[in-house]
């Protein structure tokens, strides 16, 4: 049996603590390209558009505004049928590296963008990155993180990209007054920092354990999980009892059909119910009614009589810096609360605020009554703030977690591919339904949120404090989780039929 010095190799820690944290810090770090990256490709976006500079250069209209921001979804789109593939085939460390480097080039020449042209291609590959970074990274910390500490990796994956708006913003507000093309271009060029820390930590963290049991390599798995549970040591009970339900999870998917394509992902009742909710969540994160602030944020702004490229800047740093605590709430009570009532919670009151935003935008968008203004504002806040507390929180913790092994990857990359689909439709369809029909946008979106919330009610399932290979239980049966003992702070509770009906309900 190899040992974990062997396993750990030169520069992993031998504790588990700092094991856990090194491998919180290379989710981090990859949140912060779709985050940063894409954050500050949205919410910097966001500011370069209200820049002056940079919209005289590339003198965008409606059109090529929308486009600039489809592209980065329709790179991820391109790259979404192979990002499962290369997981499964070069392991989930290797697909994170792929992410960096494309995500590293792509800023490049974002940054050192001539023309329009040049500048859509960096953004098209920029996606690419992001798209690949999208299934790799979650499938990774859905794999090595230890089940009390999943719903905190996983939750922080998107709760970064609040922080990466809230750097964008700040950057790009102290970069407003440069009076040259560097009042963008900085901002896309500092992008290229979290693919350089990925590149360097990565180093220093495992491999995912269940990847490694599907190689036959179960000695460096057991190890992984030794170094990730118990300060290294193979011998204790709760490493033992891991170990024995990915061995029995990962036989039962290689004994029975796997899913290594995208079209193995429908063929069964349990996979359709899986990628059926993967997708979901795709398309209820997508068309909330999130893309308007996310991408449109001056159009709302302008909308709502404030007009100001400064006021605006700031008005998206305090919300960035809102929607940060909102996410991290949520994302603090993932566990505590249930992913189903987080939903159904998080959409409902942010459908509410919505609505509100359309009556006041409707009422007072021509107003010079400030207090209508404010009230404007404060509904915006609110209802990004709902939104972030939950869906924020789930966007990339409930799609790993309902793909057992042998679809995660590949569900990953249909879940960013349908969530990259989606947001191609909205960058879209939101720009010319505010300049046409205004006001009635919010009011469509959020009787649109009505039928979200009921399809989530009727629909999902419940994950919190559940092993993966638990979760799979809840759709196949007790049929290949072994004795798995209780032990502290782990939460293998191994089977539960008392809550289960081994799937009958869940099929399509």
């Amino acid at each position: 049996m190899l040992s974990a010095q062997t396993v750990r190799g030169l520069y992993m820690p031998k504790r588990s603590s700092s094991v856990i944290f090194l491998v919180f810090m290379v989710i981090l770090v990859n949140s912060l390209f779709p985050s940063l990256n894409l954050t500050d490709d949205l919410d910097l976006r966001n500011g370069l558009m209200i820049l002056p500079t940079f919209a005289d250069y590339m003198n965008f209209n409606t059109a090529s505004q929308a486009a600039s921001s489809a592209i980065i979804w329709i790179g991820g789109a391109v790259i979404a049928p192979f990002g499962g593939l290369l997981l499964d085939r070069f392991g989930r460390k290797n697909g994170l590296l792929g992410a960096a480097m494309i995500c590293f080039l792509g800023v490049s020449l974002q940054g050192s963008a001539q023309n329009a042209a040049m500048f859509m291609v960096a953004r098209f590959i920029l996606g690419m990155g992001v798209g690949l970074s999208s299934i790799a990274c979650p499938t990774y910390a859905s794999e090595v993180a230890p089940t009390k500490y999943r719903a905190w990796m996983l939750g922080f994956y998107y709760d970064i990209w609040y922080f990466g708006g809230l750097v964008a913003a700040v950057i790009t507000y102290g970069t407003a007054r440069i009076p040259n093309t560097w009042a963008w271009r900085l901002p896309s060029l500092l992008q290229a920092i979290p693919s350089l820390l990925a590149i360097l930590l990565l180093p220093l963290v495992p491999e995912s354990p269940r990847w490694l049991v599907a190689q036959g390599r179960g000695d460096e798995a057991l190890n992984v999980l030794a170094m990730v549970m118990a300060n290294g040591d193979a011998s204790d009970p709760a490493t033992l009892a891991a170990y024995d339900q990915i061995m029995g999870a990962i036989a039962y998917e290689q004994q029975n059909p796997a899913a290594q394509s995208w079209f193995a992902a429908f063929k069964t009742p349990p996979n359709r119910k899986r990628t059926g909710l993967a997708m979901s969540v795709a398309v209820i994160g997508n068309l909330s009614g999130s893309a308007i602030a996310s991408y449109w944020l001056g159009t709302m702004l302008s909308q709502a009589g404030i007009t100001d490229a400064l006021s605006q800047l700031q008005i998206n740093i305090v919300l960035n810096l809102w929607c940060l605590i909102c996410a991290g709430a949520g994302t603090f009570f993932a566990d505590k609360i249930g992913r189903k009532p987080l939903a159904m919670g998080s959409l409902t009151f942010s459908l509410a605020f919505l609505y509100l935003v359309g009556a006041f935008t409707k009422l007072y968008s021509s107003s010079t009554n400030k207090s209508a203004v404010y009230g404007t504002v404060a509904c915006i806040f609110l209802f990004q703030g709902g939104y972030s507390f939950g869906w924020t929180t789930l966007l990339v913790m409930y799609p790993p977690e309902v793909l057992n092994f042998s679809l995660r990857a590949n569900g990953m990359g249909i879940y960013t591919f349908v969530s990259n689909s989606a947001a191609v439709f909205a960058t879209f369809v939101m720009p010319f339904a505010l300049n046409n029909i205004g006001w009635k946008t919010y009011m469509i979106n959020a009787s649109w949120d009505v039928v979200e919330v009921a399809f989530v009610a009727y629909y999902w399932v419940e994950t919190r404090k559940r092993s993966l290979e638990e979760i799979d239980e809840i759709f196949e049966g007790p049929m290949h989780v072994h004795n798995a003992t209780t032990m502290e702070g782990y939460e293998l509770e191994g089977t539960r039929t008392s809550e289960v009906d081994h799937g009958k309900q869940h099929k399509l």
